[in-house]
């Protein structure tokens, strides 16, 4: 027993001075990612890319049936020839035709307005004289003032049409024309989203919908892995934390392939993964992890698939 204890005791020892030089991160192999949602809920007509593709910016991917948005667009061009029209009739005011009809209304009302002024002259006198009752004079002198709002109604109607469009009312109509060629643009906007390409150079990673199948507005169409190098993604546990630094190199170890690859840091996040809050203390602190991304370098890096996983530590220096 005695010669027992001194012996754990030293393997003890060794034990605690017995570190590993590099720890070992692990995580998944990523590639920036680009979502191309369906801005409308459209059949997809075909497909010009098949998965693994690689693509270049402005490529087309996809296209949705168009017949409805044309539908719409018509509809809409229409809508701004009617604008347009309505300014051009304000514009050039009214037409001769309408003046010489107004200026014939009003030399008609005048010629009314004469002859009930005579009447109800005559029929005045007569009153007087006590040839007719009050009711005839006062049918008379109504006879006469209704001729002459008539005549009052009819020079405004010339003065209208003489003096032109009033400023108000062409600008209401340039308005109008305005809005109708906004919304026609604004069609036209998703006529041209409705053939979906490429806003960026990469690879075709997932193809969710065949064609004939019908994607809800907002579904994800097409997912593309873009960027110049794929990404590991690891957790660095906070015992590593405080002496990891962005640009730091590491090797880069993929599942299924022999050589490693350098990468160097590009983020670590500030906050820890997958830690409730009470471990922020106390021995449970060493169970913070903290996500980071370390960006592989080499043209072989390039060719490597998104989710395969990884092991990262830091070079060996010999």
């Amino acid at each position: 027993m005695r010669t027992l204890l001194p012996c754990l005791l030293i393997l003890g020892l060794f034990a605690g001075c017995e570190r590993p030089n590099d720890a070992v991160l692990l995580g998944t192999l990523e590639w920036d990612r680009i979502g191309l949602p369906a801005e409308a809920s459209e059949p997809i007509l075909r497909w010009h890319v098949t998965e693994g593709e690689r693509v270049e910016a402005g490529q087309l991917l996809l296209e949705l049936d168009p017949r409805r948005q044309n539908a719409r667009i018509a509809q809409a061009r229409g809508e701004v020839a009617l604008a347009e029209a309505r300014l051009r009739e304000l514009s050039n005011g009214a037409r001769v035709e309408a003046i010489d009809a107004a200026q014939a209304n009003l030399a008609r009302n005048r010629a009314a307005q004469v002859d009930a002024e005579r009447n109800f002259r005559r029929i005045a006198t007569l009153h007087r004289r006590g040839l007719l009752a009050v009711a005839e004079l006062d049918s008379a002198r109504a006879s006469r003032d209704q001729a002459r709002a008539a005549s009052r109604n009819a020079e405004a109607q010339l003065r209208e049409l003489s003096n032109g469009t009033r400023p108000e009312q062409l600008e209401q109509a340039s308005a109008a024309l305005q809005a109708a060629r906004g919304g026609l643009a604004l069609l036209e906007v998703g006529r041209e989203h409705l053939s979906l390409r490429a806003p960026r150079a990469g690879r075709v990673d997932a193809l969710p919908f065949k064609p004939g199948d019908q994607p809800p507005g907002g579904a994800e169409l097409v997912s593309l892995l873009v960027g110049e190098q794929p990404y590991a993604r690891v957790y660095v546990p906070a015992s590593l934390r405080a002496g990891m630094t962005l640009g730091d190199t590491l090797q880069v170890r993929v599942e299924g392939i022999e050589q490693p690859f350098t990468a160097s840091v590009s983020s670590i996040r500030s906050e820890a993964s997958f830690t409730p809050y009470f471990a922020l203390s106390g021995d449970d602190a060493s169970r913070l992890m903290y996500r980071a991304e370390l960006r592989l370098q080499g043209e072989a890096a390039r060719q490597l698939p998104a989710g395969l996983p990884v092991r990262a530590e830091r070079q060996r220096h010999e």
